[in-house]
């Protein structure tokens, strides 16, 4: 009975060494982790590579920008790079006639709407891929449908070519990297994109996915801070 009771006293003072031990590496792994998140990489191409710059550095501020562009959104207004600048903003493609995998798009677009919608700091921009059939009254209604708020998310629409070619070879929106693609090819995917207040990309993401929504809105937060 001694023998028992000397034998129990050591082993449990062990195992509470060693799972202060244990608690004290999850917490030097949690700040290991911070760290690693603490910016974003940069991308400039359909590979998605990511690349690390320190801000302010030419090579960071040279480095892949969405070019200029002149859209018109759900109100008639005239949408271009200047309407985003200092903003952070989330983009993607779409159409209003889509049945498939556009509404769920729509919807998680509505969620990043509700998370940011008193900050100003953040938009939100939708390209029709149908522009000749999403008209300005067309792209109206379905903002209406889908209480969508103009001053926080601008759906546009314009020439054909721009679009196209803002998404293939700007965003890099399209997961297909082998087969080249040319206008008359239909531009179809679920991806969101993150641009920061330079114009640059900063994250991709899978629209129809739900994890990947929240690094969405916890990688907005991050750049933030930079």
């Amino acid at each position: 009975m001694n023998y028992k009771t000397k034998l129990y006293k050591p082993t449990k003072y062990i195992i509470v060494f060693l799972a202060s031990l244990l608690l004290c590496c999850c917490k030097d792994g949690r700040k290991q982790l911070d760290n690693r998140v603490g910016s974003l990489p940069y991308y400039q191409e359909a590979s998605f590579t990511p690349y690390w710059f320190e801000k302010g550095t030419s090579a960071q501020k040279t480095f892949h920008q969405i070019p200029a562009f002149s859209l018109t959104n759900q109100d008639g207004e005239t949408i271009t790079e200047e309407t985003f600048k200092n903003k952070i903003y989330i983009t993607d493609f779409f159409f209003t006639t889509c049945p498939g995998i556009c509404p769920k798009m729509t919807a998680n677009m509505d969620i990043l709407q509700q998370e940011f919608k008193n900050d100003d700091e953040v938009l939100l921009l939708s390209h029709s891929v149908t522009p000749e059939t999403d008209s300005v009254p067309v792209l109206k209604r379905y903002a209406e449908t889908k209480g969508i708020d103009s001053k926080k998310w601008h759906l546009v629409t314009g020439e054909r070519s721009q679009i196209y070619d803002l998404g293939r070879n700007h965003y890099f929106v399209e997961d297909d990297l082998v087969e080249a693609k040319t206008e008359d090819d239909f531009l179809h995917t679920e991806n969101f994109l993150l641009i920061d207040k330079n114009r640059q990309i900063r994250g991709i993401y899978n629209g129809l996915n739900k994890t990947a929504l929240h690094q969405l809105i916890a990688d907005i937060k991050t750049l933030q801070e930079e």
